[in-house]
């Protein structure tokens, strides 16, 4: 990618911050990569497209630091967890053969597991010296027949927020709308006429988008894509047939959503499945925005049931956790979708991280929680232990990175971010969500934790505690 190109990325347009006289992106500077590159970044945005090859083009570093870092499930082919590298090295770098040993490694994926197609992830080093991957991937295209996709994620060029929306400009140049979706299945659906949708930006962590899929397909809403939880190359490629786009994390590919505006005229929003209000709210926004007012009461009828029986379920979560009080820490979507899920629950959210936030990520934590709210951008663990006692939280909720922080400090801690085990979306989610959170604050481990040493309650000190064990001088 030019620098032209690189630019118009980080100065999203359909950002509103981006339409002052200063832009609100963050550009790239001197360590902005440490939370992640932007090949980091590409990567996590298509691995769960779960039948193509991934291949990293780079040395061995860039694939093993990187592989199987979200934690994705996939309901059929398990193609992408499957690590994938070139491993360029010193002597391929100097004599040049970094093209040669991309066309033997993409032609050992094609023939040993016959994936939809090939994705080639270009990395710092092949980069600078100059391998020319488009070419090599035309000729794969041509010798094999398989659809090989170029996604020129050079760390250099930024940060991991910068790399998801590299990777969804190359969804949006080389895949989506080169094929149609599948016609749909024969079947009566009792007089329900069926509609598309796409849901960009969510990745189907720890299987949760499973919880609310059950629901679309009650409505007659057909998903012709999630790119890219759970997504097959086809899907991606049938996208330009949705008629509504849902945004679930505008920070990763709110330029996928823009262009299929501007190309196909696709309307789109953004929406969250994190918690009871912001669920029934993606459901009527997508019910609206398709224009079918026997999809709209269909809606109404099904939201109005939903609530019902999460209310009933959450009843006795509710009072084990009201006035607790939570701090935050993640960013994106996350960053104000699941302040939302907390204070259904009746607990107090004291402060939240906003380092991966958009201006308007800013704007909503402001609508739930005030002006005067508490944002974080600062994540290193005194600060955050230091937030922690200034507010007197209860519990930290943020990314698997901050867990030793927590528990080294004696506070219950709770994974939200990508490599969490327990699903917390739609209205399913939620109940989950508040049954480990109780579980984490209501654990016994605390009141030991935090309970001083037996030998340090005892009279005397530890060395004469360890001369009595050992028997004076003779043990």
């Amino acid at each position: 990618m030019n620098k032209k190109e690189l630019s118009e990325l980080l100065e999203e347009k359909a950002c509103e911050h981006n339409k002052k006289s200063k832009s609100g992106c963050v550009k790239p500077k001197p360590g902005s990569t440490a939370g992640g590159c932007a090949f980091d970044g590409a990567q996590i945005a298509l691995l769960p497209i779960a039948d193509v090859a991934h291949i990293v083009h780079g040395p061995i570093a860039c694939a093993g630091s990187s592989w199987d870092n979200r934690g994705t499930r996939s309901s059929g082919p398990e193609l992408y967890r499957i690590g994938m590298t070139t491993d360029l090295t010193e002597q391929d770098i100097i004599m040049g053969r970094g093209e040669k040993r991309l066309l033997h490694s993409m032609k050992q994926a094609i023939d040993s597991y016959s994936p939809a197609a090939v994705f080639v992830y270009n990395t710092c080093v092949p980069a600078l010296i100059g391998d020319d991957v488009g070419a090599v991937c035309r000729t794969a295209e041509k010798e094999w027949g398989v659809p090989c996709v170029v996604i020129d994620s050079a760390g250099f060029y930024g940060t991991k927020n910068l790399g998801n929306r590299i990777a969804g400009e190359a969804m949006v140049r080389q895949v989506i709308g080169t094929r149609e979706p599948d016609p749909l299945p024969q079947g009566d659906r009792k007089g329900i006429r069926v509609h598309d949708i796409n849901l960009i930006g969510e990745y189907n962590i720890a299987g949760e988008f499973w919880y609310v899929a059950p629901l679309f397909d009650e409505l007659g809403i057909r998903i012709l894509c999630t790119l890219s939880g759970d997504a097959r190359f086809r899907e991606v490629q049938s996208m330009h047939r949705a008629e509504v786009n849902m945004m679930v994390c505008s920070k990763a590919m709110l330029n996928v959503a823009r262009k299929m505006e501007e190309k196909y005229q696709i309307p789109w929003f953004e929406g969250s499945f994190y918690g009871v209000e912001d669920t029934s709210r993606a459901f009527r926004d997508i019910a609206r925005l398709i224009g079918d007012e026997d999809l709209i009461q269909r809606t109404e009828s099904l939201i109005l049931r939903e609530e019902a029986q999460v209310d009933q379920a959450l009843q006795p979560w509710r009072d084990r956790l009201r006035g607790k009080r939570i701090l935050l820490y993640t960013g994106g979507v996350k960053s104000w979708s699941v302040i939302s899920a907390l204070q259904d629950l009746g607990m107090v959210v004291v402060a939240t991280g906003t380092k991966k936030s958009t201006e308007e990520d800013k704007k909503r934590i402001r609508e739930l929680m005030g002006d005067d709210v508490k944002m974080i951008d600062d994540g290193n663990p005194r600060a955050l232990l230091d937030t922690v006692k200034e507010l007197n939280a209860d519990m930290l909720i943020a990314g698997g990175r901050n867990m030793y922080t927590a528990l080294k400090a004696k506070i219950p801690f709770l994974d939200i971010n990508q490599e969490r085990e327990f699903p917390y979306e739609g209205y399913q989610g939620m109940v989950e969500l508040a049954k480990q959170i109780a579980l984490g604050l209501e654990s016994p481990v605390w009141a030991a934790a935090r309970t001083d040493a037996p030998w340090k309650t005892l009279t005397g000190s530890s060395d004469s505690l360890i001369h009595t064990m050992t028997g004076g001088g003779n043990g």
